[in-house]
């Protein structure tokens, strides 16, 4: 199974289709790829997941398999987990609670959790180590135990592809080590994950596939090799005056 993405563009508002946030994305990812997503802030990571969960204005090719990615969505095939969230951290939702949301796009209108639902919501926090913590209330979380919930909702889902966009901003060393543990996992299961990342080093260690991002895909293949080089800073669009260290450390 491959995402194929062509000729993809995308926009926020309508005076600035003729000339979009980001143009001309191609790439494909297969079953089982774990790939990071890098770039600079204002790069067009979080508008790229966006037009691929058609949330914003786009044109282009969008397929996994045989299927749209639209088709693939309704399917519950595709599971995203933003930057950020628009759950009230303050409303006395449980954790439990907030991974059933990954469980939706297979329930009926209605939302009547089946016992399977409750147990998949069980596995995926006992995979972020929070199954102690699933009766407690959202607003109590650390922001990286948050961040882990949002990943296991994701995780609920039971999605054949995976999108996090920085998964890692603003969590502790622990969840870091908890969240990309299973990103692997899920990854050896035969998900597709494809993973917005700031921190170049972690992407270089962590990540066996890499696309760059600077409002196209500049360079994609191997983290090791992509992300190494005087052509990094290149394909990222940063100054040839900008050492290669300030980028791997920023």
């Amino acid at each position: 199974m491959n995402l194929c993405v062509s000729q993809l563009c995308a926009w926020y508002e309508k005076k600035d289709r003729e000339k979009p946030i980001i143009h001309d994305v191609n790439f494909s990812l297969s079953t089982g790829d774990l790939c990071a997503l890098v770039g600079v802030n204002g790069a067009g990571k979080s508008t790229l997941f966006k037009a691929l969960m058609d949330t914003i204005p786009c044109e282009g090719s969008i397929t996994w398999g045989n299927q749209t990615l639209s088709q693939a969505r309704k399917l519950g095939k595709v599971s995203y987990v933003p930057q950020t969230e628009a759950i009230d951290a303050t409303f006395p939702l449980l954790v439990k609670d907030v991974v059933m949301q990954g469980r939706y796009v297979h329930q009926g209108w209605m939302r009547i959790a089946s016992t399977q639902d409750k147990e998949l919501v069980a596995q995926a926090l006992e995979r972020v180590n929070l199954i102690d913590l699933m009766n407690c209330p959202l607003a109590q979380l650390s922001g990286g135990q948050r961040k882990r919930v949002f990943v296991a909702r994701g995780i609920a889902q039971a999605a054949e592809l995976v999108f996090l966009d920085e998964p890692f901003a603003g969590v502790d060393a622990r969840s870091e080590a908890i969240i990309t543990e299973q990103l692997n996992n899920l990854s050896k299961e035969g998900k597709t994950l494809l993973v917005s990342i700031h921190d170049i080093n972690l992407a270089q260690q962590k990540f066996p596939l890499c696309l760059v991002i600077n409002r196209t895909i500049t360079a994609q293949g191997p983290s090791k090799e992509i992300l190494s080089g005087d052509a990094l800073l290149q394909n990222l669009g940063i100054s040839e005056d900008t050492h290669i260290e300030e980028v791997l450390h920023a």
